[in-house]
């Protein structure tokens, strides 16, 4: 008897979680079981998991679900519906964001905190503490690899095109790997997702903290760029 393709024996999955207010449940769950009811309607859907919710000291509750199709063809048929994004719409009045995970469809990593009519969207930090945080990464090791690459003499004889390309692989490997995990954990106090409150005082706070690390390291790297002349 042959066996089925192995891509067959496993489903095709959806992790999504709902951040929704305390006192919402209820509604929520309808609004679930109207998903449900919907995606039964579509080639091949298997079943939908809903997990216990998860009560943080927030003011919110997270739900997750898991629905699962026979194929990645199946799943993407879903996901991209106008019946599910019609479902999403509605679903803004009860939920405050959400996230998901797909598995085996070639949309994998977590699309954080989504909200609105578009999937791009973030409700992670505000953006302008986003770029703030980046620049504050950004910045020494852009400077520290220019000043050693220059010190060195690497890549001097490369074009301009060349250098830029090694460059920017370098730093960014080390931005990614190193410094924004260090930024990010010891700014985490200013780093909230958009749907929690924060207080102007650590609003201030953190960005107070943000521009006098930049002024910090601006005074130092212009004193060593002098030595070094």
């Amino acid at each position: 008897m042959p066996k089925p393709p192995l891509e067959k024996l496993f489903y095709s999955s959806l992790v999504t979680e709902h951040i929704v207010p305390k006192g919402r449940d209820f509604a929520f769950k309808r609004w679930h079981t109207r998903l449900v009811d919907i995606a039964k309607h579509y080639d091949g859907f298997l079943r939908c998991d809903l997990c216990p919710p998860l009560r943080c000291k927030d003011p919110v509750v997270k739900w997750y679900y898991i629905i699962h199709f026979d194929s990645p063809e199946h799943l993407a048929q879903w996901m991209k519906s106008s019946d599910r994004k019609q479902l999403l719409e509605l679903g803004q009045e009860i939920f405050a964001a959400y996230r998901f995970k797909s598995f085996t469809t070639g949309l994998e990593g977590w699309f954080s905190m989504q909200s609105g009519t578009s999937e791009n969207q973030g409700l992670g930090p505000p953006r302008w503490k986003q770029i703030l945080s980046v620049v504050l990464g950004l910045y020494p090791v852009v400077m520290v690899q220019t000043i050693l690459f220059s010190a060195l003499r690497i890549m001097q004889s490369w074009s301009l095109a060349s250098s830029m390309i090694v460059n920017n692989l370098i730093s960014s490997v080390i931005l990614s790997l190193f410094v924004m995990p260090f930024v990010s954990q010891r700014l985490r106090f200013w780093l909230q997702p958009a749907y929690l409150p924060i207080s102007r005082k650590t609003n201030l706070i953190g960005t107070v903290i943000v521009f006098m690390s930049l002024g910090l390291m601006v005074l130092v790297f212009t004193g060593i760029v002098k030595l070094i002349k």
